[in-house]
């Protein structure tokens, strides 16, 4: 996170980080220690229980923390900050936005046998030693290599457009591009760069997060063997080690679906034969 007492401007930061001025000032206050501690604990528990909602997650703090009163309207309200969502089916509880067109998902029965035949993406919560960031990620579903990822204050679209063009820019077009219904996908915005570029959209069912499972099982990798080991102090901390973890991802740790060989060998052709 940008830091106000460093020997170096807001608007160097800015432009160490790739970060839009706007974003830094339009970031929010910042949420009290004690939120910060519960969005910690919140993030571990959805990892290993992804159907877990609000109820369970404040009678678990409740458990843990039981010297302090936690209701269930603050968990509700950190878990949408978080932009964590449980993977239990729903009730259509209201109307979706009209101007945000959701897609069919296309990958069902698809034999996904070659790189940039799919790419996915999603976004997930970062934690800090004294507040968080949001991280996006465009993985190829072959190959299971990080295309590349974005850091952001805030929980728009902006650093998600920002992250496949640089994809886009580097390695071509995928004939699919999948991704979840969130707001941030489903965006104008968005959705008009996949247009230009002849993509066919895909989008997850509803609360059916295995539906891009290619990148939930990024982010327990990422989380478990970089970020929960680390305590990042600010954003260039966190930009420098997720950067060095996912170059390292990509060349050089060999992935098991993958026959034991790494991401850049898979997108690269090499032959995948699978470990008995």
């Amino acid at each position: 996170m940008i830091e106000n007492n460093l020997n170096i401007s807001i608007s160097e930061q800015c432009i160490m980080l790739d970060l839009p001025r706007s974003t830094y000032y339009n970031s929010s206050q910042g949420e009290s220690p004690e939120n910060l501690e519960y969005m910690r604990r919140i993030d571990e528990l959805y990892l290993d229980f992804p159907a877990w909602g609000s109820r369970l997650m404040r009678d678990r703090l409740r458990l843990e923390y039981s010297d302090r009163k936690i209701n269930r309207k603050r968990v509700q309200r950190l878990m949408r900050l978080m932009g964590i969502d449980p993977i239990y089916p729903k009730k259509k509880l209201s109307r979706p936005n009209s101007d945000n067109k959701k897609y069919p998902y296309l990958l069902r029965d698809l034999t996904i046998d070659k790189p940039n035949l799919v790419w996915c993406t999603d976004i997930t919560y970062i934690r800090l030693k004294y507040g968080f960031t949001y991280l996006v990620a465009i993985l190829d579903w072959f190959s299971r290599k990080v295309l590349s990822w974005e850091l952001s204050n805030t929980f728009d679209s902006y650093f998600c457009i920002s992250a496949l063009n640089a994809a886009l820019d580097i390695y071509g077009r995928p004939e699919i591009f999948n991704s979840d219904q969130g707001s941030q996908f489903t965006s104008k915005d968005f959705t008009s760069v996949l247009k230009e570029n002849k993509i066919r959209i895909s989008m997850d069912g509803k609360g059916r997060a295995l539906d891009n499972v290619v990148v939930e099982r990024f982010w327990r990798t990422l989380k478990y063997e970089e970020v929960y080991l680390k305590d990042y102090l600010n954003m260039v901390e966190c930009k420098n080690g997720l950067g060095n973890y996912i170059d390292r991802y990509n060349d050089f740790r060999p992935h098991s679906s993958l026959g034991g060989i790494t991401p850049d060998m898979a997108y690269g052709g090499y032959e995948i034969k699978l470990i008995s």
